[in-house]
């Protein structure tokens, strides 16, 4: 079998968006142990069976192996820091979380959008992994959005909901799409400039949809995360911003052009929400920790992102 690029298939693997969990169990000492995965998944209704993977080299690997169940809390979008707590190496992880004991007696969380305690049902050796399947003995929701993870960052489900809550008022669609350093800029009529903008995100053949606007400007796009969400005109207009690659393009003489980031022409920016914005954008990339701005073209605030779980 040909050799597989090891960080490619990561890359792959991260563009398909899961929640974030913590796996809980107790240890032979009667301790809480646990950790934070993504690779959570159902397996079967009859008999109902879910399935977690654990990292060979993980330190509580030995535990969940000689464990008689394990919960899987499914986390809430306000539990970032639990998701991140659980994924460190805090030595009293329990010691910031609510808890008591599922059905099965592993620590099922408060909060949490939802839970499963389980009896260990069979593990699997695969790989650099072990596979441990579940037998569900007890489970619940609640009515709060999920936390959500994809491309080595956290995703809010609630802000691309705002983002779709639209009906009724007008939508303006915009990018910030960056290479090597440098954005995306489109010549506007009155000698300004703005990012690439349209009435709607659309498929690239529809003429009002952001994506055609990129294709006939010869550019070929990643849109990767939302980055602004903000009201405008009295709650007229809810204008919708993409953080993206720019992979192609754009095409010579097609009024776009490249500009680096100290090279803003800031003050041909179409208005002070649009630059607030893209000054934003320019120092969180050089942090390399963004956020999701929900508000309007005043005020607002940022919701922020990590990179890693």
């Amino acid at each position: 079998m040909d050799s597989i690029d090891v960080r490619e298939l990561r890359n792959v693997l991260g563009a398909f968006a899961t929640g974030v969990t913590v796996v809980t169990t107790i240890d032979g000492d009667g301790q809480p142990r646990g950790f934070t995965a993504n690779s959570f998944t159902s397996v079967s209704l009859d008999p109902p069976l879910v399935l977690v993977c654990l990292a060979k080299t993980a330190a509580t690997r030995p535990v969940f192996e000689a464990a008689g169940g394990y919960a899987v809390n499914i986390l809430a979008e306000d539990q970032k820091g639990v998701s991140r707590t659980f994924a460190s190496k805090v030595e009293d992880r329990f010691a910031t979380v609510d808890w008591q004991a599922g059905p099965a007696g592993n620590p099922v969380f408060a909060g949490t959008s939802a839970w499963l305690d389980c009896s260990m049902h069979q593990t699997v050796d695969a790989g650099d992994h072990v596979i441990l399947i579940g037998c569900v003995r007890g489970c619940g929701h609640a009515p709060v959005s999920p936390l959500g993870y994809c491309r080595g960052a956290y995703v809010t489900f609630g802000l691309e909901q705002k983002a779709m809550e639209t009906r009724g008022r007008q939508t303006l669609v915009g990018a910030i799409l960056e290479r090597d350093g440098q954005i995306l800029l489109v010549e506007t009529p009155d000698g300004g400039v703005a990012l690439p903008t349209a009435e709607a995100l659309g498929k690239p053949g529809r003429s009002d949809g952001l994506l055609h606007r990129l294709a006939t400007l010869g550019s070929t796009v990643d849109l990767s995360f939302l980055f602004a969400v903000f009201d405008e005109d009295n709650d007229r207009r809810v204008s919708i911003y993409y953080r993206g690659k720019l992979i192609d393009g754009p095409a010579a003489g097609q009024g776009a052009r490249l500009v680096g980031f100290d090279a803003i022409p800031w003050a041909k920016l179409p208005n002070d929400a649009v630059r607030s914005m893209l000054q934003r954008y320019v120092a969180e990339r050089r942090e390399d920790e963004f956020g999701v701005y929900v508000g309007d073209e005043v005020s607002g605030t940022v919701q922020p992102l990590s990179r890693t779980v």
